[in-house]
């Protein structure tokens, strides 16, 4: 396991300080679309220095370096306890380190013993598939952007949202209007139209692993997309909540089976920081490749 272990740690730090290209792609092409000498462009100006000198340096481009998150597609023979035992050890050896800060806390007692271990830190989901490859993809969600996600149940009176693709949409853009800039924008959008409370918020936050510039495979989500995207963006709050065109970077929707009693919409924010990665490991544990 000590192979794996080095490549977790090596994810953890390259997720912390180095945005994938696809979100940096797009903080620059908002830069560009921002009126000159606004607010909006020097806070965007200032995430991309931000950007450029935590890669530099190899530091969290973010002081919360967030929730830990780990996604493991894997062979049907990957032992999974041991796997999940060297990823605790890897966020105690990242944390060390200074790739991780210190953030996790005891939530009863408020105690931070300096590990960023415990309870549901790190989370490891595992998904097995009958191939022999395993890979291992990274979030690290920050506390911000996570006050901010939402859930509605429809229908909804007082926002005149029924049990249709246009209620949710309406319940989508009201949790981007209720965000403003408290999410550290401009953001990202993982919805999940349907589900339970609990498997909604986790669909919601697996769109994360997609890449901003694809485009969803079901046409009515696809369409979807796009109009809250170019809404959002027309509704003035922009990066930081300080005006502008920029209040999304991309918002991205699935749809699970839900009971006819309930129907559920649920909204994961992310925010500029969005920190993901993600890599394909050889039988031995090492780094075969990247995935962003």
């Amino acid at each position: 396991m000590i192979a794996l272990q080095s490549s977790l740690v090596e994810l953890i730090r390259s997720a912390s300080s180095e945005l994938p290209d696809d979100v940096h792609r797009a903080i620059l092409a908002s830069l560009l679309n921002e009126k000159k000498d606004t607010i909006a462009e020097a806070a965007l100006k200032i995430i991309d220095r931000n950007i450029a000198l935590a890669k530099q340096k190899s530091q969290p481009i973010c002081q919360d370096t967030g929730s830990i998150i780990f996604y493991v597609t894997s062979r049907l023979t990957l032992d999974q306890v041991g796997f999940e035992e060297t990823a605790r050890t890897a966020v105690t050896e990242a944390t060390k380190k200074g790739f991780l800060r210190q953030n996790s806390v005891d939530s009863l007692t408020g105690v931070n013993d300096g590990t960023n271990v415990g309870l549901g830190s790190p989370s490891v989901h595992f998904h097995q598939h009958r191939g022999s490859t395993t890979e291992v993809r990274l979030i690290l969600k920050g506390g911000g952007c996570e006050n901010v996600g939402a859930q509605y149940s429809l229908p909804n009176e007082k926002l005149k949202a029924n049990r249709d693709l246009d209620g949710c949409r309406k319940v989508i853009l009201d949790a981007v209007l209720q965000a403003q800039g408290k999410g550290c924008g401009p953001g990202i959008l993982g919805v999940c139209i349907g589900g339970d409370r609990a498997t909604g918020y986790e669909f919601s936050k697996q769109q994360f692993l997609r890449k901003l510039d694809d485009r969803n495979s079901t046409p009515v989500l696809d369409q979807l997309e796009q109009d809250i995207v170019e809404t959002a963006n027309r509704l003035g709050i922009g990066p930081m909540g300080f005006g502008g065109k920029t209040t999304l970077l991309g918002a991205k929707i699935c749809a699970a089976n839900r009971l006819p009693a309930s129907f559920f919409v649920s909204i994961s924010y992310m925010c500029w920081a969005y920190r993901r990665q993600g890599v394909a490991l050889n039988p031995q544990g090492e780094i075969d490749s990247w995935l962003y």
